[in-house]
């Protein structure tokens, strides 16, 4: 066989693989949002808060499902296929199979408790990890960092508001607020679990750890900095919280739980991640709600939406991801020459459309409140958080299924909405407006580093992406009054993203990637972007980035980067085995610019033929949220990944998207199929001119 013939066959039994995963029950697709152990542990702590029942069933699956986790090398929990062990993960992996029931004398965590104790004891876990600690008593809450409840109250225009927050801290703060303002302790299920808890602080270490470092220390470390003045300030907003007004802190809470019943979908969910879900039921409950309201009802069951089950495993999802999986789905099928009038796709395209978030309301909407909404979010439910980067998806898969789209509404509401969130530094970021008050990281509590949600590269160039193919695809409609003003602001934003990734680029040549691993997705989502906006190969920027992926090519020929390059600049673009996700992304890059010809170009594809595998002959039943999801997973062909390409907090956490795998290799070898077919059709056509 030809090798275009191969790469023809390959895109044909990789479509025919995807097609058969798209549920049954509505045209989308939706594959596992893979993370650490900290979205199940937490739902454990949630039913023990709220005496929740659990099937025995359903207790022995998720007991199975932390025990297969489990590294057996020294009892750790990781946060991503490759790491080491991480002391926050296991302490909550521990704390869930302790209220699971299971004996100290157990292996699995008498390994786990020589991990955390190895590693310094509860003094050294994560904040959430605290928290989570200090619900049972285990872990003081006088030594957690303090957010008083009246920090609602601060007006959006000024720099430490709540809406300078990211979305998600920002969901997530509001019902810890209240949670703080209780300082609860509830019960374990017996003193045994609390006793094996305690056992995890070192011994003689005491439970009177300092919340932070001295003050004399931090600012000897760090000069005069916003760490040194978050330590200061501390001393006397702990002093407020002590002699605070009780009318002010009251109407703080009301204010708190406002919010939180406000941003509440009436599907139950809100914010569409794991730990807001959880904070605000526990919140409610304190300020009154029984545990069998219908509000907290529908908190359980949105949470439980989000589970994942197997034969032999029930785990919680961080989030779900239908929207941006769906979108990527079909952008995939249309890319490898999949008939747009295909009746799968035309389903997908209408499921998507009846998602777009219309509603006049946000809290994206705070700092552009004359913006018209036309967003899509991530998830199924998430009115309140439209996201720019899941809203470019979508409306490229749906101007690739059918470019009179271009004159459609749907579409013009959604490219108003996107030019309308742009930074004043020319980029996007993916939730919020100039949200790059990145000084809020230095705050204890921000030991993620998650607090903002500044511009990225990525986003910006997925954003460029889509208006580079809006502006080709109404060029015919150019004189129409609609189309000449929305194309202005689309030039003018395509003008300003522009500047921002030249402003942005690695010294290397390459652009940082926020939500994937790491500069590869961000170089391939800024050259497909500038390309598509007419950016020339000539410029020093684009021919900078292309030698920089060629640099970074595995001698097998495909690409690889480790999440260790968050923390470590030196190895970016490489550290792990090839991928199939991150080659196809280098692939499409390169393929933005380059002939089909090119031997890097050659050499990934084969890579990519080499890898393709027949799926696994007896595919597991799986459900999702109790939904059975298709398991017709043996036709076809697809790729295997064990590692995590997917980003949640950089340095931190990190998602594996099980689709990931499967439909960038599907976009990268259709777009090379393209790519050869046009070199093919013109060397005929220059043959035929002599």
């Amino acid at each position: 066989m030809d090798s275009l013939g191969s790469v023809r066959a390959a895109v044909g039994r990789a479509a025919e693989h995807l097609l058969s995963i798209q549920r049954t029950t509505e045209p989308f697709w939706c594959a596992e949002f893979e993370f650490n152990p900290i979205p199940t542990s937490i739902y454990i702590v949630l039913v023990q808060v709220l005496g929740l029942h659990l099937p025995e069933e359903r207790k022995k699956k998720i007991i199975n499902f932390f025990t297969q986790r489990q590294n057996p090398e020294d009892g750790s929990w990781s946060n991503a296929f490759g790491l080491e062990g991480d002391i926050s993960s296991t302490t909550d992996a521990y704390l869930a199979l302790t209220i699971l029931g299971l004996d100290a004398d157990d292996l699995v965590l008498s390994k786990a408790k020589s991990f955390i104790l190895a590693k310094g004891g509860l003094s050294r876990v994560r904040v959430f990890t605290k928290i989570a600690l200090a619900l049972f008593g285990i872990f003081p809450w006088t030594a957690l960092p303090m957010f008083p409840a009246e920090m609602i109250l601060i007006p959006s225009q000024l720099p430490v508001s709540l809406y300078r927050f990211s979305s998600w801290a920002r969901s997530a703060t509001v019902p810890l607020l209240v949670i703080n303002h209780h300082r609860p302790v509830y019960k374990l299920p017996n003193e045994a679990c609390h006793q094996m808890m305690m056992e995890l602080w070192l011994p003689h270490a005491g439970r009177n750890v300092p919340h932070l470092p001295p003050v004399r220390q931090i600012m000897w470390k760090n000069g005069i900095s916003w760490k040194s003045f978050f330590s200061l300030i501390d001393p006397l907003i702990r002093f407020y919280d002590k002699h605070k007004p009780s009318m002010v802190r009251k109407y703080a809470i009301q204010k708190c739980m406002k919010f939180i019943v406000d941003h509440q979908e009436k599907e139950g969910d809100s914010g569409g991640i794991i730990f807001t879900m959880v904070y605000a039921p526990i919140a409610m409950t304190l300020q009154g709600y029984s545990s069998g309201s219908k509000e907290i009802k529908r908190f359980v069951q949105a949470i439980e939406r989000f589970s994942w089950e197997t034969h032999g495993q029930y785990r919680i999802q961080a989030s779900v991801g239908p929207v941006w999986d769906t979108a990527l789905s079909v952008t995939a099928l249309l890319d490898c020459g999949w008939s747009p009038n295909d009746a799968r796709i035309e389903g997908a395209v209408r499921w998507m459309l009846d998602r777009q978030v219309l509603v006049e309301y946000g809290d994206w909407k705070i700092y552009r409140p004359k913006l018209e909404s036309g967003g899509w979010a991530f998830g199924y439910f998430n009115s309140w958080y439209p996201d720019v980067d899941d809203t470019a998806a979508v409306v490229i898969s749906l101007l690739k299924q059918s470019p009179d789209a271009v004159q459609s509404h749907n579409v013009h509401r959604a490219l108003r909405w996107i030019l309308g969130m742009q930074n004043k530094d020319g980029g996007w970021a993916a939730y919020d407006v100039d949200n790059n008050k990145l000084f809020l990281n230095d705050h204890p509590t921000s030991d993620l580093g998650g607090l903002c949600d500044p511009s990225t590269p990525d986003v910006a160039g997925h954003v460029l992406e889509v208006l580079g193919l809006y502006l080709e695809l109404s060029e015919q409609y150019k004189h129409t009054e609609i189309h000449r003003r929305l194309r202005s602001e689309a030039e003018t934003g395509t003008r300003l993203g522009i500047q921002y990734l030249r402003d942005s680029q690695e010294l290397q040549g390459s652009w940082y990637g926020r939500w994937a691993v790491n500069y590869i997705f961000g170089t391939c989502g800024s050259l497909c972007g500038l390309a598509a906006v007419g950016v020339p190969m000539s410029d020093p920027m684009v021919s900078r980035a292309i030698e920089w992926l060629k640099f970074c090519q595995n001698e097998d020929g495909g690409w690889g980067e480790g999440v260790n390059t968050y923390k470590d600049k030196s190895q970016m673009g490489k550290g792990i085995e090839s991928t199939p996700s991150q080659t196809a992304w280098s692939l499409m890059g390169l393929l933005a610019y380059l002939p089909s010809e090119d031997m890097s170009i050659q050499l990934g594809i084969q890579w990519l033929l080499r890898n393709i595998v027949h799926p696994s002959e007896e595919p597991e039943e799986a459900f999702e949220g109790g939904l059975q999801i298709p398991t017709n997973t043996t036709t076809g062909g697809t790729w295997n990944e064990r590692h995590f390409t997917g980003t949640g907090f950089p340095k931190h956490l990190y998602v594996k998207y099980h689709l990931y795998r499967h439909y960038f290799p599907m976009m990268a070898l259709g777009r090379y199929l393209r790519s050869s077919e046009a070199t093919a059709k013109s060397g005929i056509s220059s043959l035929s001119d002599q």
